[in-house]
């Protein structure tokens, strides 16, 4: 009896493996709402964020306003869809600092070893020792609030476990029979590094960084709770539950309405990031 070989382009796709992770499409379908209400709050945001009128200010949730209105009058539901902007924009600014960085250094580190590695990784142990965002407070009250100063304040505290764990693989790597032949045709330097090492370094840094993005949601809230984030009076989730909390106990949905924003965020990062650790690391599949 004849074996049966699969055809490789018969092999389910990237997208369909995602689809069928009920983690990762319930995940990415509410993260891809999330996107679209946030692009697109221009057109479906009912009122103006920032129009305040002192009339209707506390008022609870009614049809005018579905989900209320805040100390200013400003509608919530409209700042909420706005809120999602800053919010995404600092995840965006983090992961672009963050990974890239730990990665460098880990690669850098894991391939030349020797002096190199123990500088870059010593810098990277005194990095560690320190707690995160209490680190990120720090630098954000040295640079001053704003939405790049807490980007890059939660990047510079963020990159070590990246650079620890990418320094472990490229120590493995750098010992392979892999390599060896790579460099035995001449390929060599830059050009080694990164098309033969980052491609086999990725997979599991994309895995960390997925798991992550929730963190980072919670810590950019952090940031705005303490009036460390974007300048008011923009929209920003963290600052909505840090004027709620003044009047939470009378008029509850202020705070409750960004809270619940964040909460379905962070859960549906996490569920995503669940899903793609299932499809990219072979010891889940």
């Amino acid at each position: 009896m004849s074996a049966i070989v699969q055809h490789p382009f018969e092999e389910p796709s990237f997208l369909r493996r995602v689809l069928r992770s009920p983690s990762a499409a319930a995940g990415g379908i509410v993260v891809l709402l999330i996107l679209a209400a946030a692009l697109l709050a221009p057109w479906i945001a009912p009122y103006d964020p920032n129009l305040q009128e002192t009339a209707n200010r506390l008022m609870p949730p009614s049809a005018a306003h579905w989900f209320g209105t805040d100390g200013f009058g400003r509608d919530l539901l409209s700042r909420m869809i706005y809120g999602a902007r800053p919010t995404l924009l600092l995840l965006l600014f983090v992961v672009l600092l963050m990974a890239p960085l730990g990665i460098l250094v880990g690669i850098l580190a894991g391939y030349f070893g020797g002096i190199t590695e123990r500088i870059l990784m010593r810098i990277t142990d005194v990095v560690m020792s320190f707690p995160r965002l209490l680190l990120a407070f720090a630098f954000v009250a040295i640079m001053g609030p704003g939405l790049v100063n807490g980007a890059l304040a939660l990047s510079l505290t963020s990159w070590p476990a990246y650079a620890r764990q990418a320094r472990v693989e490229t120590a493995a790597l750098r010992r392979s029979d892999y390599l060896a032949a790579a460099e035995m045709v001449g390929i060599k330097g830059i050009r080694l590094l990164y098309g033969h090492v980052l491609p086999l370094v990725l997979p599991s840094a994309i895995i960390r960084l997925a798991l992550d993005l929730s963190g980072i949601i919670l810590a950019a809230a952090g940031l705005g709770f303490l009036g460390l984030g974007v300048r008011p009076p923009t929209a920003e989730w963290g600052a909505m539950v840090s004027e709620g909390t003044q009047v939470i106990f009378d008029q509850w949905w202020v705070a409750a309405v960004p809270g619940f924003a964040i909460l379905i965020t962070s859960l549906a990062f996490n569920l995503l990031a669940d899903g793609l650790r299932d499809i990219l690391d072979p010891r889940h599949g």
